[in-house]
Parts: structure tokens; sequence; C-alpha cells
């Protein structure tokens, strides 16, 4: 197992050359892990088949991680070309279970997997030839373009990890045998669990900046918790503990399952761990990458949260005491009193984790670690404390979406890393946090300590500040007589459209929505689109629950807390009409054609290539459809450069090109230009700091 296992890099020290070689090693370690993780399937048309029914078929996975890279690249300008922009529109996002993830197959044609490997081969190339020539001076920052390069390994070992969980979950008969991945050959009889007392601490979380390793952006930001004594499982749950909570009828019995989890069992009907199979004339198997074995009793069992939780309830009704899964400052004060780390990250000589052991787990008394077994490796391990920010949490602008989604209570942290752990998520400060009863490597071990509140991290929008001031400015009040911008830009676009047909409308750039919402009111389909996450979050979560609440500010660190529902404007009954999706305007999915208007207000002069979008607009309406576009024309090479920007710029004749002109010369072949002017918008900072604006708003008809 060894050739597969990698060390994360220090980004700090004074060897550049030595740096670049060892990124070299891991881009590669990592890419040829993930690959081989695919060669375990039967034939090319299981590339298509659905392990999970919430998930994408396999193909998506292959094709994605590659499109990663590129799409990350391109949005930090390290390269300026793609390679294949109907792969890098495909590939692109995953799925979450969020209200804009995308699972209608019917609107996917997936390429042949020969199309993708050879894509994959292209974008390897290109990110050697990154790593090779890329200029490298120490310590490697955030905002180096190195960080963009360290965040494709480390996004694709994540999918090394969820990869190989959907491979488990994937029709025995659809796998090959490999002699790739080793298993773990000691099998026997579950030993008994026991309790063992941690004194309690203080203790802080999160790391700094100048950490010297690849961190997400939620792994940064401070904050301290006490910990009060408790006792914790001496081991993780094998299979034989967890085995007497479902012969006693665990799955069926109501007590042991909160509404999250009786509704898990209502829709699955699972009766056992994912993972198990059961065997003809009793008792069952365990499903490893490739092969079915005898249930080991000594190897720990793996779980979703939920089923975690219910576990600790039957627990505890049979011992009567409170059994619990650990929160994460409890898990962090484990690993404080084990002798598990090595500087910062797992020692994978005393952990089943990085590929060293085995492609598999073993039994949980095999790694003593100080006074407990696998407080790190083996699997995951389940907390009670669901995701959120530490104080100074900042999302990272390449991948602004990575943490802030799961900020909504419904994604728990897991903890410790598994046997299938490399690089970053074999750090003590890593942090990965999935949906309550989502499966992946991962187990639990238990405490017995005082019950937690029930309250719940807010949603991200309260306290992230640029999202708050959107919300604000599309839904707060008007401000120095000036209307609200998003509603004027709708009725305009409603007006101009008062000819043409009004079925369908999409709304580029649509932020938090309010405009999509106001289109909806004459639309039948109104589809609103925005490439961030942090904004999309907050209109599905308007059209979902009708109200939206944030924190303005006042002055300084002072807040109020705003509340808007969609019935106060009305817009309840509209939005039944309004989906909303996260995408890239300058490289849409092709699906998203025939509107019969399409709004993009304020869009164009932050598109990396706005050239790209404005050309192939066209395509998306539908004959006599109506365009409308706003923007103040402020190019800024943060988000365009400079031979990218349409207008603000002179000729090569010397004479100055507005922003109106380079629309005409990109939109004339297709559109007739009906009218432009001036349309003011106001952003309000703090009580006293006002932006004003005015944005022009241009309107086409396509011929």
């Amino acid at each position: 197992m060894h050739r597969f296992h990698s060390y994360p890099v220090r980004l700090d020290g004074t060897d550049p050359k030595g740096t670049r070689e060892a990124i070299r090693h891991d881009f590669l370690a990592a890419f040829s892990l993930f690959e081989s993780l695919f060669d375990l399937l039967k034939d090319e048309r299981v590339f298509y088949r659905y392990s999970e029914p919430t998930r994408h078929p396999m193909i998506f996975y292959f094709g994605h991680t590659a499109t990663f890279y590129i799409n990350k690249l391109v949005l930090a300008k390290v390269i300026d070309k793609r390679i294949n922009p109907e792969f890098e529109s495909l590939f692109a996002i995953g799925v979450d279970e969020m209200a804009w993830d995308d699972m209608d197959n019917a609107r996917y044609n997936w390429p042949a997997v020969d199309a993708v490997r050879a894509y994959r081969d292209r974008v390897k190339a290109l990110v050697l030839e990154l790593i090779d020539t890329l200029p490298l001076q120490l310590p490697i920052t955030q905002v180096s373009p190195w960080w963009v390069i360290l965040m494709g390994i480390e996004h694709e070992r994540i999918h090394i990890e969820t990869s190989s969980v959907l491979h488990r979950q994937m029709p025995l008969e659809l796998v090959k045998p490999s002699t790739a991945f080793r298993y773990c050959e000691e099998y026997g009889d579950a030993p008994e669990n026991g309790m063992v007392a941690i004194t309690g601490a203080t203790v802080h979380l999160g790391k700094m900046k100048s950490d010297p390793y690849y961190g997400w952006d939620n792994e940064y930001g401070s904050a301290a918790e006490t910990v009060a004594d408790f006792r914790a499982s001496r081991m993780l749950v094998s299979h034989g503990e967890y085995l007497a909570f479902v012969d006693a009828g665990g799955y069926e019995k109501a007590d042991y399952w909160d509404e999250e989890g009786a509704a898990f069992l209502e829709r699955s009907g699972v009766k056992h761990p994912s993972f198990w199979v059961p065997k003809e004339g009793g008792g069952y198997s365990l499903r490893l990458l490739d092969r079915e074995i005898d249930l080991p009793m000594n190897w720990p069992v793996e779980v979703n949260c939920l089923e975690a939780q219910a576990f600790c309830r039957f627990k505890s009704a049979q011992e009567g005491r409170h059994v619990r899964l650990p929160t994460e400052a409890e898990w962090v004060r484990m690993l404080e009193l084990s002798d598990v780390l090595d500087g910062e990250r797992f020692d994978d000589a005393k952990a089943n984790i990085n590929f060293n052991h085995f492609a598999s787990s073993v039994p949980v008394d095999t790694f003593l670690q100080g006074g407990l077994y696998d407080v790190a490796g083996n699997v995951w391990q389940w907390t009670s404390t669901p995701i959120d920010g530490y104080e100074g949490f900042e999302p990272h602008p390449v991948y602004d979406d990575f943490s802030t989604p799961t900020f909504d209570g419904k994604h728990n942290l897991i903890k410790g890393g598994s046997w299938a752990s490399t690089g970053n998520e074999t750090l003590r400060h890593s942090r990965y946090a999935f949906r309550r009863h989502f499966y992946q490597h991962a187990g639990f071990r238990y405490v017995e300590a005082d019950a937690l509140s029930e309250s719940m991290p807010g949603n991200i929008y309260e306290t992230d500040s640029l999202v708050a001031q959107y919300c604000e400015f599309q839904y707060g009040p008007e401000y120095l007589g000036v209307r609200n911008f998003a509603r004027s830009c709708a009725k305009y676009a409603i007006a101009f459209s008062a000819s043409t047909p009004r079925k369908r409308a999409l709304d580029l750039g649509c932020a938090t929505g309010r405009a999509a919402f106001e289109l909806a009111r004459v639309f039948d389909d109104v589809t609103g689109i925005d490439f961030s996450a942090r904004f999309i979050q907050v209109a599905a979560a308007l059209k979902e629950r009708g109200e939206i609440a944030y924190e303005r500010v006042e002055e300084g660190d002072v807040t109020t807390r705003q509340l808007h529902t969609l019935e106060a404007f009305g817009l309840q009954e509209a939005a039944r009409n309004v989906q909303f999706w996260q995408g890239d305007a300058c490289n849409l999915k092709a699906h998203f054609v025939g509107y019969d208007l399409i709004m993009a207000t304020n869009l164009i002069d932050r598109l990396y290539e706005p050239e790209r979008f404005l050309g192939t607009v066209h395509a998306r309406l539908n004959e006599g459809g109506i365009l409308v576009l706003t923007s103040p024309y402020t190019w800024l090479e943060e988000y365009t450069q400079k031979p990218n920007w349409i207008g603000g710029y002179y000729d090569e004749e010397g004479k100055a090109v507005d922003g109106l002109t380079g629309l005409k010369a990109i939109l004339s072949a297709h559109f007739e230009l009906l009218e432009s002017f001036d349309v003011p918008f106001v952003i309000r900072e703090t009580a006293r700091k006002y932006q004003h604006t005015l944005s022009q708003m241009s309107v086409w008809k396509k011929r």
C-alpha cells in the first residue's frame, strides 16, 4: 500500500526546488490513486451506473476532479484558456442535496469514457507544466497561484475517499478484483469496549493563516471551548458491538431515532449499515472495495451520523447513563491526550491512515494511541457538532462555496481520518462535514458526558458581511430616494418584453434572487443563476422558507437583525415559478436555452471572459427574444484581465472605447439595440456610508 500514501507538503522553508518536487509527487500520487479506483469498474458501461440514487453516475466523478483544476485555474487567472469548455461545464458541480443541485439525468449527455480519459491526460500534462514552470516563492500563501494547484490536489484526495465509498455501494458484480489494494486479513470476535476518563480543559480550535500546511477555509480562525471532564469509549464501536443494536430491533424502535432519523428510515427503508450485505441463512458479509468478506466483528462499524446517534440512545437506555457522540472540542481534547501526532499530522506508523497499512479497516484494538485506540485513523468519527466557521472565518475567493453551504445545521463534522485519508485529511486541524444521512468510511465512538444544548449554528448569510450587504441591497428599504435596483430592472425587462412571449426568463448574476422573483410575477418559468453558492443559498432558502434573516452593519461591530419575507413583497405566489442554480455565465451548461428574456444585471464587468458570454448568449434566446444588460462598467483586473475588457480602454488609433461601444461591436451580429439609459442604485455599507452608482441599461432584441 505504500505506493499510494503521501505526506502533506510544508509550504514554508528555504528550499523552493524541494517544495516544487514534493508538490509534483503529491499531484501525481493523488491523480494516479484516483484513477486506480476507477480501474475497479468492470467495464465502461458501469461508468454510467448510479451506485447511490442521490449522486451522479460514476462518469461524473471521473471527469469532475480534472475539470476542477481547470475551472479554478481559470478563475484565479493562472491560465487564460480552457481545454474543453463543454466538459468544464458538464463536470463542474457535484451533489450535496442542495436546492440548486441538478439531478435531472435527462439534462446530461455524458461523454465516452475514452474521451474523459483523454481529457484527464491533457489536464495532467497542463498541471505538470505549471508545476515545472511557475515561479515559486516560499512561503506559499493563499494568494499564490500554487495555492490553487494545492487546492486541486486536496480536492482530488477528497474524491478518492468519496468515490471509494460509492464503489463500495456499487453492486459487486459491477466491479472486478484488483491486486492494487491490500486488505486486512485479521478477523475475530469483538473485544469488550470500556470507558476511559478524560480530563477536561480549555480547548483552542482553529489555525492561523501562517500555518505551514494547506488548509480549507473553515479550518482558519479561532475558537476556545471549555471541555468538562468526561468518559470516552476506549475503542471505536465495532461491528460486534453494533450488531447488538441491530439484533435488538434498533432500526424499528422509534424511541432511538429523532425526527430526522425517522424520516431517513422511512425514506431509505434500511435495516442495517450500508456496507453490510445480508447472507442467505442469516448473518452478514462486509462489502470492501472489490469483494465481500464475512463480517469481521472486531472491525469498526461504518454508519451515518443518524445511525450513530440512534445507537447512543440505545446504549443510554440499556445502561441507564447518558451516552452521546463527542463534540468537536471533546475529540480535540482526546487528540491532545494521545500520542498519535507527529507534529501537525497524524503519524501513519501509529494509525491506520494514509494507505500505509491497508485499503480497509483493521481491528479496533490494533492501534493504541495513549489511553484510547484509534483517536485518529481506521475510520472517520462522527461528532455531534454541526460545522460552522470559527471567529475570523473568510471564504477563499477561488472556492467560496466549499464550506459556506454546509453552515446550515445539517452537516456534522467528522474527525480523525480513515484508512483512505491522505494529505490535508491527515492533519490535526482538518475539518470535513457531511449531511447526517450520508455514508463515508466513518464510524464513531461514544462518550458519557453532559447533554448538549439543541442550538444549531446560524445560517452563514446572517454573518457573512458581503451576503448580508446584498440581502439589504435587494430586500432592504430604499435609500437616498433611489428605487430598489433589482425590482426596477425587472420592471423594465417586463415592459420591454411586452410584445414577446413571456414563458421563460433567465436572470444571470441573480445574486440573492430578488429580480428573479419579480420576473416570476409575469413569466411562467424563471431561472436564476449565480456563480456564488453563497448568494444562491439565500435565494433558495427564500424560495423554500419564504423569509430571510441577516445582520445589517450599523457602525463598527454594531449590527441589527433584519428579517424580510416574500409575503411582504407579494412574491410568495411568484416564487413557485422560480428555480435557482449555481453556474458560470461564461460557461453555462448546454440545457440553459429556450428563453424569451435574458437579463444580466451588473454582470459583464465581473466576468473573466465577457466576450465569450456576449458572443454566445444569442444561442440561448428564442427568436425575437429580449436581452437586458446593465453595467456601471467598472472594469477591474481583479475580475477581468485587461485584454478581455470590452470597454474602458483606448484602441489602436488612440480612441476611447466605452462599454456600450464594446457591446455593439459584439452583439450587433445577432441583436438590434432598442434603447439604452441609466438606472441608479445605492448599496448601503453602514448607517452613514452608501455607494451611489449609475448602471447603464441596454436593451437588445434578437434578430
